[in-house]
C-alpha cells in the first residue's frame, strides 16, 4: 500500500512538471502542423510597360488558381515559424541580374520559415509580417498543402508613380491574385504588367539536390 501510494504521487509530480513545462512552450512549438518549409521572394517593379492600356479597374478582381484539388475539410492553418537571414538567401544572383536589367526594380526581398495551411484555407501571413515594407503594397502570402504544394500571393500595390506605358493615374492600385503548384528548388514567377513577384520554396531540413 505504502509503495503504491508513492507510484501515485509521483505519477501526479510527474503530470504536474508536464503541464508546467507545456505552458513554458511558445505557442505552435508541437509538431502536429507537419513539415517545416523555406518560402522565399523577391517582389519587383517595371520600370516601363510596353503594349497598350488596360482597363485597371476590371483587372483587380482578376484571379489565377492552378491544380485541380478541391477544397479541405480541414482546419489546417500555416504555423510561421521565424524569418531567414540575407545570409541564408538562394535568389541573390537574380536580384542582381534583376536590377542590371534595367527594365526591372527589385523593391524588397524576404525570406521565412513556415508551415502549410490546408488546400483551400488561403490562410497565410501579411508582408509586414514577411518583413516587407514597401510604400502603398498590401496582402498576404500562403502556402498550402493539399495532394500538391501551392504558394498564393493575394496583393495590391497602390503605386504613386506607375511605369510608363501603363496608362495608369497615380495612386492606381494594381492587384495580382494568383496561385500556382510548385516544386522544390523551382523558380516561380508571378506576372503582372505593373510589378511582379520570384519566389522559391523548398524543404527546411533535409539534402538539397546536386548543384543547388
Amino acid at each position: 500500500m505504502r509503495g503504491m501510494k508513492r507510484r501515485i504521487r509521483s505519477r501526479a509530480a510527474t503530470l504536474a512538471l508536464t503541464a508546467v513545462l507545456a505552458a513554458a512552450l511558445p505557442a505552435g512549438a508541437e509538431e502536429s502542423a507537419g513539415p517545416v518549409y523555406n518560402v522565399e521572394i523577391i517582389v519587383f517593379r517595371t520600370t516601363a510597360a510596353e503594349g497598350s492600356p488596360e482597363n485597371w479597374s476590371e483587372e483587380a478582381g482578376a484571379r489565377s488558381i492552378a491544380g485541380d484539388e478541391s477544397a479541405s475539410g480541414s482546419l489546417q492553418v500555416g504555423r510561421f515559424v521565424a524569418l531567414l537571414p540575407a545570409s541564408a538567401y538562394q535568389l541573390n544572383e537574380l536580384e542582381s541580374r534583376l536590377r542590371a536589367s534595367g527594365e526591372y526594380l527589385p523593391v524588397a526581398h524576404a525570406a521565412w520559415s513556415q508551415t502549410a495551411s490546408a488546400w483551400g484555407t488561403r490562410a497565410g501571413f501579411p508582408l509586414t509580417r514577411l518583413g516587407i515594407d514597401v510604400p502603398g503594397l498590401s496582402g498576404n502570402v500562403y502556402l498550402e498543402h493539399g495532394q500538391f504544394l501551392h504558394l498564393g500571393l493575394s496583393l495590391a500595390w497602390a503605386m504613386e508613380s506607375p511605369p510608363d506605358g501603363l496608362g495608369a493615374a497615380p495612386g492606381t492600385a494594381f492587384t495580382l491574385n494568383e496561385t500556382r503548384r510548385v516544386r522544390f528548388y523551382e523558380r516561380n514567377y508571378y506576372d503582372h504588367p505593373a510589378f511582379g513577384v520570384i519566389a522559391l520554396v523548398t524543404p527546411a531540413q533535409g539534402p538539397r539536390p546536386p548543384g543547388r
